[in-house]
């Protein structure tokens, strides 16, 4: 019992520390040299959004074939907008001393993200057979960021934080990729039908990693914004 104590005093008093250090990243600069935030909080709020989407969508779908199909919509839109704010503060931060460039990559994965909204609203887009082009749409949404990190990895090659950025963004990158690749193949059910209808299943795995991926992300945004806040433009 001692020891079991002992190591959640320690998780306790960790979490506190995170949480402290993390607003003092977000709040604390705003006093000395005020950068702008609503990149970071577009891409919290596009988290916030898909999250409480697919929420109700798990909630409400089971009511009638009618409200299923409008919740499958909201939770594509959820996905969508969380891509997309994905991208605005590692293009926002990097490219903030290069207008062109920062407008022309926001304003790209903006309209894909419009696009991609308004292809989940077709009918059809909806039946099982269309299940893979559904992760490979956003899938591939996703991998359009490359263009933008290799750039900043361009401008400001040597820089830590660029490297510390990148990292994370990997990261994201990798558990989003895993999560589309396990909700499209249907793994772990499709090799042991019946074993994974409860717990395990790959629509809960998708979630799970999708978490993930939008944590790994806000890491790199906190870096963005002490690097931001301490280089200036």
């Amino acid at each position: 019992m001692g020891a079991n104590a002992t190591l959640l005093i320690f998780l306790v008093d960790y979490v506190q520390h995170s949480v402290k250090e993390d607003l003092a990243n977000i709040i604390a600069p705003l006093m000395i040299r005020p950068i702008t935030r609503w990149p970071f909080f577009a891409f919290l709020g596009g988290a916030m959004f898909c999250l409480l989407a697919s929420s109700i969508c798990h909630l409400l779908s089971c009511h009638s074939e009618r409200i299923a199909y409008i919740m499958l919509r909201l939770d594509y839109a959820g996905i969508a907008a969380l891509i997309s704010t994905s991208f605005y503060p590692p293009v926002y931060y990097s490219f903030m001393c290069y207008p062109f460039f920062c407008n022309l990559y926001l304003g790209f994965i903006t309209v894909l993200g419009i696009a991609t909204i308004l292809v989940s609203l077709l009918p059809v887009f909806q039946n099982p057979e269309f299940r893979t082009i559904r992760a490979s749409l956003f899938f591939g949404m996703g991998l359009s960021g490359a263009g933008p990190i290799l750039h900043k990895l361009y401008l400001f090659w040597g820089e830590p934080e660029v490297f510390h950025t990148t990292g994370y963004e990997i990261l994201m990158g990798a558990l989003y990729g895993i999560g589309a690749l396990v909700y499209a193949t249907r793994i772990p059910e499709r090799w042991m039908p019946g074993k994974f209808d409860i717990a395990g299943h790959s629509h809960q795995l998708f979630h799970i990693l999708v978490v993930a991926g939008a944590y790994a992300h806000y890491r790199a945004g906190l870096v963005y914004l002490r690097w931001r806040d301490l280089r200036g433009c």
